[in-house]
């Protein structure tokens, strides 16, 4: 959770599709790390686990687009309707450090 100059914690409500979706796919994510680990500890190929980090990559980059895409339909799209146009600056730097 971000907090906010104040110190505030902000908070989103989800519909609750999109609240399972989510965790889901961490959910997935989760068991694939604890693959990853697994590989290591049993000593497998170095190809082979990079092709699984990669896959996480992967998945962490969908679960990305995913919450990106519902943060603008949502939160973005509230607040510019509120009349606060910062949310469009948050926006940008929020997409800059996910395309880092």
């Amino acid at each position: 959770m971000e907090e906010m100059e104040c110190g505030c914690v902000r908070h989103k409500h989800r519909q609750e599709a999109e609240e399972k979706d989510l965790l889901n796919r961490l959910n997935r994510i989760e068991g694939q790390i604890r693959g990853i680990r697994n590989m290591v500890q049993e000593e497998r190929y170095c190809v082979d686990i990079l092709t699984q980090v990669s896959a996480v990559q992967a998945a962490l980059n969908s679960f990305n687009k995913v919450l990106l895409s519902n943060h603008i339909k949502t939160c973005v799209v509230e607040e510019i309707q509120s009349g606060n146009m910062e949310a469009v600056d948050e926006l940008c730097v929020t997409i800059q450090k996910v395309m880092k």
